[in-house]
């Protein structure tokens, strides 16, 4: 597929940058709800202190790392 150029010389961006934008915007979204959902299991389970900062943080880079992954292959197929 040829990339076309706009009025003012701008090209569109490439396939793999597509991705890459797909994976930050769906690792930021993963982060939230991680940080969210994570936050209130953590304290159900009773969890305080660094334990609990642990427990977040892992959850939070699980989230992120899923919901990332998923975003970016949406964003492969699209192009």
């Amino acid at each position: 597929m040829p990339v076309t150029v706009g009025p003012y010389g701008q090209s569109q961006p490439s396939c793999f940058d597509r991705i890459k934008v797909g994976f930050m915007m769906g690792f930021a979204v993963g982060m939230a709800a991680g940080a969210l959902f994570g936050t209130f299991s953590c304290l159900r389970i009773g969890m305080r202190g660094r334990e609990l900062m642990g427990g977040v943080g892992k959850t939070m880079m699980q989230s992120g790392g899923t919901f990332g992954t998923f975003m970016a292959i949406g964003m492969g197929i699209r192009c």
